[in-house]
This record gives structure tokens, sequence and C-alpha cells, in this order.
């Protein structure tokens, strides 16, 4: 048998009417919308700190993903790190090493005023020739050095793979094992940085 009439106020309300209206005045059950059941507040009302809080709340700390993405990230950070001190030291060298190219083409003008120092001082009619050319000679060392430019190899002195080239082995029982005997060709290094090792003849025992 079908529900019958509803009077309200001498007014007839049917059934279904009756039931959209009751719907009507019921309060909403959606928490976001109502900001009822956990009394947590709407998504749309949360700012970027209250959503941070809320996912370190939610989510478990002992959690493999969590920590897996923690790790992720701070390898990421110390890569990213790393990239730009590499950036920089490379920028660095750049700069303090800029001059190497050029310093690097006068190479050959300086072994040549060598030779003729060391051809000159074998003949007296070059003697009033030689003292000019030793001053130019000092007046480009001089220059060059302000620069970071320095020679290396000296007859006499240590022998070491790190400046020294040895093109050849002389017998010297005046000498210690493995000295300098002779410089045939002068290196030269550019701050910390060897642009040529000095060519020389070590001493060797009999």
């Amino acid at each position: 048998m079908p529900p019958s009439n509803v009077f309200k106020d001498n007014v007839e309300i049917s059934p279904e009417a009756e039931a959209l209206r009751a719907e009507s005045d019921a309060p909403s059950r959606n928490p976001a919308a109502s900001g009822a059941g956990s009394g947590a507040a709407p998504v749309a009302a949360m700012d970027d700190d209250d959503l941070r809080e809320q996912c370190a709340v939610r989510l478990c700390p002992e959690c493999p993903e969590r920590a897996e993405a923690d790790e992720q990230r701070l390898r990421a950070l110390a890569e990213m790190d790393n990239f730009k001190k590499r950036l920089q030291r490379e920028k660095d060298d750049q700069v303090r090493y800029a001059a190497e190219v050029v310093l690097a083409d006068l190479l050959p003008t300086l072994d040549n005023f060598d030779l003729a120092l060391q051809y000159g001082r074998g003949n007296p009619a070059f003697k009033d020739m030689l003292v000019g050319v030793e001053m130019t000679q000092k007046l480009l060392l001089d220059a060059l050095k302000r620069h970071g430019l320095e020679p290396v190899g000296e007859a006499g002195e240590p022998f070491s793979p790190e400046i020294h080239e040895a093109i050849g082995a002389e017998v010297r029982p005046d000498l210690p094992e493995n000295t300098v005997c002779a410089l045939m060709q002068r290196g030269y290094r550019l701050k910390e940085r060897l642009l040529r090792p000095a060519k020389v003849t070590v001493s060797r025992p009999e």
C-alpha cells in the first residue's frame, strides 16, 4: 500500500516531496565541505606549510620508500654541490692560467737568449754585446715572472722527474748519483703548472 500524503500547516505534502525536503535540510556528510568528521581543515584552505606537516604526520618515518627518497634527495644535493665546486675550480684555473698559451709561445725566444749567451761567452769578441743581451734577457724574465713564469733546472741539483727530462747520462765520480750534470734546455713553470721540463744529462756511477 503506497504511503499516504502528509498534512503540514493544513497543506498536503506528498511523501516524495517530504523526503527531498528532509535530505536538503540535513548537514553535509563531506568533512572537506562541512569541517566535520576528523576535524582536518579543507585541502583548499591549507597553505604549503600545512600540507607538508600533514604529509609528515601521515607518512611512516620508517617507510622504506621514504628513506630511499631521502637518500636520493641527499645524493642529488651532494652531486649538485660537487658540480658547482668543479665549475668554480675550472673558472679559477682559466683566470689563473689565462696567459699560458702566450707564455708557451715565448719559450723559443727565451731559448734563443740562452743559446746566444752560451755562444757569446766562448768568444771574447762578443763581450760587449753580451752585456746588452744579458740585460735584455733579465728584463724579459722579470716581466714574465710577474705573470707567474719561472725557469726550472740548474746544473748540480738533484734530478727530479717532476721538473727534469733526462736525455743522457754521464759518468761523474765527482758528483752524487742522479745529479744534473748539464742543462741542455731550460724548463719553465707557470705558477704550480709545469709548462716544459728541463732537458738535462744525469750523472751515473761507473
